[in-house]
């Protein structure tokens, strides 16, 4: 706390004090104090979300209240429980929240809001990141209040009926009915997906279409963000502008355009409400309420201050979403269509059919949209959609002139009994979208993979490209040389030569032809995650047929330059180990007791450091990077004994062993 409030008093200052500084200076004394400000203000959510992370693996009863409701990447329902409660676990050591998986047959059909449940499963603490610098879960699900996450195969009871007794689960069970209600309305995926589009709720959706929709750049329709704010709002003001109009009356005293921008904006924030406030809707929201505010003052809405505004506020609310996915690109395509739009504003089109003019606004906004967050998308989830453009022509104005005009007339209906109606032609827009992602999916060359850029990449490229925004005059083409300096750091991107997985059961080794991993089933998730950065579409277990590494047994053996690396799976095999048996670095996936003759990093080691890349150094050195090492001593993974630097192996050191 005191490191905070020296943080606020130092930011206060700087600007008090920039008033009576150099003009020149002034700027510069106003940019120090907004860092220190963001930081304080991070520092300020990391505390206000703390909450106890189990620390052990658990197994045993499990009891908490249904607050969320959503599917895994295996494809299996996932509830997240608040109220929870664990056997032999004090209140004060246990997690306020955990999320599971539900596998096998005995499953309830839908899981009601508020309602309390019960079953056996298994828990663990949120795991690290899969590789050092990669995504981390840990940071993650601390900023969600996640302090476990398991799965069970047993039946999940209900054992008290659904307590509501808070506005955010009254707006929960009115989210899922509604849910429950279109996809009642709409049989099949295009429910799904429908419901998916009005409420946010995704648990319907199966994995196939998801990564469908990803593979042609059409996921954003899924995902509740300006696209879809902005066609409700739009469409609002437009009926209740026009509507009011048509009472001469009343438009010709009370500014109908003003109120017309109200109903938006209320209609939007229910929106908000009922789609779950995730960071892109919060955005979405929040700029489209800046916009009408600059209506209702007669202000021009679309500027780039409007955008910096939005931009502010949600990192005000969520500091910690500016490293996500959701912030970056929102926010990259807002800010591209903008600026474009500026630069257009003269342009004068009044010549051109109005056919050809909607067209080319669709075209055009698809095309800045796509190159604008390509590479936010490509460095997250390391893929492109080639034929991205193709589908979102195809998808993107039926959304616009169909899908959400009828969801809203369904809406409008649904108290007479007629919602039908509008359900009828939503389904008709959605199962066309559906198609072309289907279809176009399928294509050759659909999509490509990229590695994962270094950790200065996006930086470089987020800072050159505003500066081609934001800058005036000719100076600003010099964000072009950064952009392309950015995009060289990542084609000279290196990958690690040996990853090692934090539990010690799985290694993977580069060779020419890729990424050898050392069993073909197994710690799939991690395999996952290597591969796609390293940008490989290859299975886990076509990975594990490449050569690379010896197996011995249950053992297997790489070489790295003049290193050798031995992992030994299970007890048996460990026990029956002679010393290290000549090799320098020993992997186990179990805890070793034994005084050996080598580096070990056994399971109770590799708790201490995470997951492990290794590299040869300029002296034939060999460097150990530890994931903690990468991310820093965090609050979410905070530990007495975590290593948090690199650990440099000298040849010599085991010469005189």
């Amino acid at each position: 706390m005191i490191t905070i409030a020296f943080g606020v008093v130092v930011a206060a200052l700087l600007c008090w004090g920039s008033r009576w500084v150099n003009p020149a200076i002034a700027p510069l004394c106003i940019g120090v104090a907004l860092i220190l400000a963001g930081s304080t203000i991070a520092t300020m959510r990391s505390a206000f979300v703390a909450e106890p992370v189990l620390g052990f693996r658990y197994y045993g009863p499990i009891q908490g209240r249904v607050v969320s409701v959503d599917r895994s990447a295996s494809d299996a329902p996932r509830i997240t429980m608040d109220q929870v409660v664990l056997s032999r676990m004090s209140p004060g050591r246990t997690p306020s929240r955990i999320r599971i998986s539900i596998h096998g047959e005995q499953v309830i059909q839908h899981f009601h809001p508020g309602e309390t449940v019960i079953m056996t499963g298994h828990l663990s603490p949120p795991a690290g990141p899969a590789e050092p610098g990669g995504f981390d879960f840990q940071r993650h699900a601390w900023f969600m209040k996640l302090g476990a996450v398991g799965y069970t195969r047993t039946p999940v009871l209900r054992l008290e009926e659904p307590e509501i007794n808070s506005l955010s689960m009254r707006v929960f069970a009115i989210r899922m009915g509604l849910s429950r209600f279109v996809q009642n309305a709409i049989p099949g995926e295009a429910g799904a997906f429908a419901a998916a589009i009005v409420t946010g709720d995704r648990s319907a959706m199966r994995q196939e279409t998801l990564a469908n929709l990803r593979a042609t750049n059409l996921a954003h329709l899924l995902a509740i963000s300006g696209l879809h704010m902005g066609l409700l709002t739009g469409f609002i003001f437009g009926v209740v502008r026009y509507g009011l109009a048509l009472c001469g009356g009343f438009a010709l005293r009370y500014p109908t355009k003003k109120i017309a921008a109200v109903c938006a904006m209320v209609v939007g924030a229910g929106y908000l409400a009922l789609s779950g406030g995730n960071v892109a809707t919060e955005r979405a929201f929040i700029m489209v309420a800046v916009m009408l505010v600059a209506v209702i003052l007669d202000r021009r809405a679309l500027t780039i201050r409007a955008v910096a505004l939005a931009a502010i506020i949600v990192l005000l609310l969520r500091p910690e979403a500016i490293t996500g996915p959701g912030f970056q690109m929102s926010f990259a395509a807002t800010t591209a269509l903008v600026a474009v739009l500026g630069l257009l504003r003269g342009v004068d089109l009044s010549g051109w059919p109005k056919w050809l003019r909607a067209m080319l606004s669709v075209v055009l906004s698809s095309a800045v949209a796509g190159f604008a967050t390509a590479p936010f998308a490509a460095a997250h989830f390391n893929q492109i959609a080639h034929f991205g453009l193709i589908a979102n022509l195809l998808s993107v104005p039926l959304m616009g002139v169909l899908v959400m005009p009828a969801a809203v007339l369904a809406l409008c209906l649904a108290p007479v009994g007629l919602s039908a109606i509008g359900f009828s032609v939503m389904a008709v827009g959605l199962r066309w979208i559906l198609f072309v992602a289907d279809s176009v999916a399928d294509w050759d060359g659909a999509v490509g993979r990229v590695v994962a850029p270094n950790s200065w990449v996006l930086p470089i490229l987020a800072i050159t490209l505003l500066w081609l925004v934001l800058w005036q005059g000719r100076a600003r083409w010099l964000g072009v040389l950064g952009v392309g300096a950015a995009f060289v750091l990542w084609a000279h991107s290196e990958r690690p030569h040996v990853l090692i997985a934090d539990n010690g059961a799985l290694v993977g080794v580069m060779t020419p032809n890729g990424r050898a991993l050392s069993k073909p089933t197994g710690s799939g998730f991690i395999a996952g995650i290597w591969l796609e950065n390293d940008g490989d579409l290859i299975s886990q277990e076509d990975a594990a047929s490449r050569a690379g590494y010896t197996r011995e047994g249950r053992s297997v053996r790489v070489r790295i330059g003049d290193w050798q690396i031995l992992q030994v799976s299970g007890k048996t095999a460990l026990a029956d180990l002679d010393g290290c048996d000549g090799a320098d670095v020993l992997v186990s996936n179990q805890e070793d007791l034994i005084d050996r003759p080598c580096e070990v990093f056994d399971l109770r080691r590799l708790r201490q450091t995470g997951a492990l890349a290794l590299d040869i150094g300029p002296d034939q050195e060999l460097i150990v990077t530890p994931a903690n090492a990468k991310s820093g001593q965090r609050p979410w993974n905070n530990a007495d004994d975590a290593i948090y630097e690199d650990i440099i192996l000298q040849r010599k050191t085991f010469e005189n062993q």
